[in-house]
C-alpha cells in the first residue's frame, strides 16, 4: 500500500506505511535505553490543546523534555483563539517567534490538514474531534507489539463508542493494513457503518479475541445523554466475561477509563490488563515520533 506523503508531519495513520509503523515501533524500543537518546536542547515544542487531555498532552510534554525540548503549554482560554485568530495563524505565530514543533489536539476532523503547506515547523495531530488519533494507536499498536511481537493474525476486538471514537479509526485503519482481523462490539446507536457493517457480540469477543480493545462511552459528543446503568452487562467488560477470555489475551483501552461502566472496576488492573502499560508506552512512542519527524523520517 502507498503511503501518502507528508512533510514532517503526523496527522493521520494513513500516511504511514507498515514499514514506517515497524520503524517507529523499534525506535521506541531503542529509546527505552537513555544512551540512545539524541537532545534537541535549544529547541521548542509547542503544545496546542483545544480540547481536554491528562494522557496525552502530559506524556508528550514528559516526551519532550526527555528529549531536551523546551515546552511551551497552550490552551483554548490563554491563546488568542479566543479573540478569533484561526488556527493557522496561531500556529504561523508560534513558528515565527521560534517554535520548532507543535502537537494539536482540536476538535475540527482535518482541521491541521490546510496548515501544513504553509508551515515549516512539523505538526503531531494529538486528536480531532471524532477524526483519528495516530498517536495513540501508535502506542497501542506498539503495546501489542511487545506482547505478540507481530499482527499479523491476531484477532482484535474493538469494543464501544464507535461512532465517536478517532482510537478505534485509526486503530481499525492500522490493523487491518497490519495484517490482524478486526471485529467490532457496540450498541446499535454507536454503531458507525464507515467502519464495518458487521458486528459480533461481546460473548463471541471475549472467546475468540486475542485483544480486547475498550472504548469510553464520549458523552461530550452525544446529543442524546442516555444512562449507562446496563451497558456493563449488555456490551462491557464483566468478570464472568474476562474469566472465559483466552489465557494469552490481552485488554487495552485508551483511557480516562469508566469504571463500572465498559469494564469491571476489578480488572481495570487485573494480569490481562495493559492498560496503564499503554500509557508507560505512549511517552516511549511519543518519543520516536518527535524524533523521526524531526529526522526527516517519516
Amino acid at each position: 500500500m502507498t503511503a501518502i506523503q507528508s512533510k514532517r508531519n503526523l496527522l493521520s495513520m494513513k500516511q504511514l506505511s507498515n514499514e514506517q509503523i515497524y520503524h517507529l515501533i523499534h525506535l521506541a524500543d531503542r529509546l527505552k535505553d537513555p544512551a540512545n537518546v539524541l537532545s534537541y536542547s535549544g529547541l521548542f515544542a509547542a503544545n496546542l490543546f483545544l480540547e481536554p487531555s491528562t494522557r496525552t498532552k502530559t506524556s508528550f510534554h514528559i516526551a519532550e523534555r526527555k528529549l531536551g525540548f523546551d515546552v511551551v503549554e497552550l490552551d483554548g482560554v490563554d491563546s488568542s483563539l479566543t479573540k478569533g485568530e484561526s488556527l493557522y495563524d496561531t500556529l504561523k505565530t508560534l513558528e515565527s517567534i521560534g517554535v520548532d514543533l507543535a502537537v494539536v489536539r482540536q476538535s475540527e476532523v482535518g482541521g491541521l490538514s490546510a496548515c501544513t503547506e504553509e508551515l515549516e515547523m512539523p505538526l503531531i495531530n494529538a486528536g480531532d474531534g471524532c477524526g483519528e488519533h495516530p498517536t495513540q494507536s501508535l502506542l497501542d499498536l506498539y503495546t501489542i507489539h511487545e506482547h505478540f511481537h507481530s499482527f499479523r493474525g491476531l484477532h482484535i476486538c474493538i469494543a464501544g463508542d464507535l461512532k465517536h471514537s478517532r482510537v478505534a479509526r485509526s486503530n481499525a485503519y492500522a490493523l487491518r493494513q497490519l495484517g490482524a482481523r478486526i471485529s467490532f462490539v457496540s450498541k446499535p446507536d454507536w454503531q458507525d457503518p464507515t467502519m464495518t457493517k458487521d458486528y459480533i457480540t461481546m460473548d463471541e469477543a471475549v472467546e475468540t479475541c486475542d485483544v480486547l480493545m475498550l472504548l469510553r462511552i464520549q458523552h461530550e459528543r452525544h446529543t442524546n445523554h442516555g444512562g449507562t446503568g446496563s451497558y456493563l452487562k449488555e456490551y462491557g467488560l464483566t468478570v464472568e466475561r474476562e474469566a472465559r477470555m483466552m489465557n494469552h489475551s490481552i485488554i487495552l483501552h485508551p483511557a480516562p477509563v469508566n469504571r463500572g461502566v465498559e469494564i469491571d472496576v476489578r480488572l481495570v488492573e487485573c494480569e490481562k490488563s495493559k492498560i496503564f502499560r499503554q500509557m508507560t508506552n505512549g511517552v516511549t512512542m511519543r518519543m520516536a515520533i518527535i524524533h523521526a519527524l524531526m529526522k526527516g523520517e517519516l
